[in-house]
């Protein structure tokens, strides 16, 4: 049976030392291509901007290096950002990496919603929304056949992606302005969690625009994970760094804004019970993928800053008692 198994990176840490900084990035490049050559599914990347751990703010960049890197594994950026970007240089920066992968690369096109990204990317953050919908119309526009008026003069973005007629993306939210949006685009949906209220509507939306598109959402299951001989033993030696990005996470949240992926972030024993970070030995993994073939593991080896080290024998042992026993 073929796993389905990717790993994420959000170069979350706490280092101070640039060489330390530099190590970890170039691990991360060093992971990808070696998951490339032993049959994980993708590696993807996130982005957030002013973050005290140093989340990931350029994932493009690291898709891009990526890209050079592997042949086979899917390349994927959940989300990003797009409303912190000029649209047309964003357009630009997609094709040259869809470019670079021969068509690995695919994206959920997020809008954000902390105010300091659009104020550090000089984005408007009182009308978001409308400047997310000129940077989506911008985008497909930018990455057609056919020249466009903007800013008042014609224009023809080069070059064109790779894949026709874009690069695979959905439109990420979970509001009723995002589910619309979606639609209004003829764009799948991708919301962080199962939502039917939105869902239903994104499809009469579809129907009423005569579009047709889909919804996606993460498995009600999901959670990153850190495969180690001894669960226990690990989880006094890392459960540090889940808690350093977790509670990062936890300090951008603001009343009456719903985060599906909100978790306890005061101590070890709250984030372990949450579930969204999990340590597992290889035969609890190979149980998983085994019971059931649409089960997806996510591995999250330098969550946090976790070692180097760590962060191999995490990935090589999932590949040798997981992966190659499948």
């Amino acid at each position: 049976m073929a796993a389905i198994a990717s790993i994420r990176f959000n170069m979350t840490g706490s280092e101070s030392d640039p060489a330390r900084r530099a190590q970890r990035y170039q691990a991360a490049i060093d992971i990808a291509a070696y998951a490339d050559q032993h049959g994980f599914t993708a590696v993807n990347f996130e982005e957030h901007h002013c973050a005290e751990n140093g989340w990931l703010p350029s994932p493009l960049t690291m898709a891009a290096a990526t890209a050079a890197r592997t042949e086979r594994v899917q390349i994927g950026v959940m989300a990003l950002l797009v409303a912190l970007y000029d649209p047309v240089r964003l357009a630009e920066d997609i094709a040259v990496v869809d470019l670079l992968s021969r068509g690995r690369l695919n994206f959920v096109a997020g809008m954000g919603y902390r105010e300091v990204e659009f104020r550090a990317t000089n984005k408007p953050w009182d009308t978001r929304g409308e400047w997310m919908d000129h940077v989506l119309e911008t985008l497909l526009k930018a990455w057609s056949d056919e020249p466009f008026d903007y800013q008042g003069m014609r224009m023809n973005v080069t070059p064109k992606p790779y894949t026709r007629p874009h690069p695979m993306f959905l439109v990420g939210g979970m509001s009723k302005p995002a589910a619309r949006r979606a639609a209004r685009f003829g764009l799948p949906f991708a919301p962080p969690s199962a939502m039917p209220e939105l869902e239903a509507l994104y499809y009469q939306e579809l129907e009423r625009h005569g579009k047709q598109g889909f919804v996606y959402t993460p498995r009600a299951d999901f959670s990153c994970l850190f495969i180690d001989e001894h669960p226990e033993q690990a989880w006094q030696e890392l459960g540090p760094y889940f808690l350093n990005e977790a509670a990062e996470y936890s300090s951008w949240a603001e009343q009456g804004l719903f985060r599906p992926m909100e978790m306890p972030a005061t101590n070890l024993e709250a984030l372990r019970a949450s579930g969204f970070y999990e340590i597992v030995t290889p035969e609890e993994c190979l149980r998983r993928h085994r019971a059931d073939p649409d089960y997806q593991a996510t591995l999250h080896p330098l969550c946090g800053g976790i070692p180097v080290p760590r962060a191999w024998h995490c990935v090589e042992l999932y590949h040798r008692q997981v992966l190659a026993r499948l």
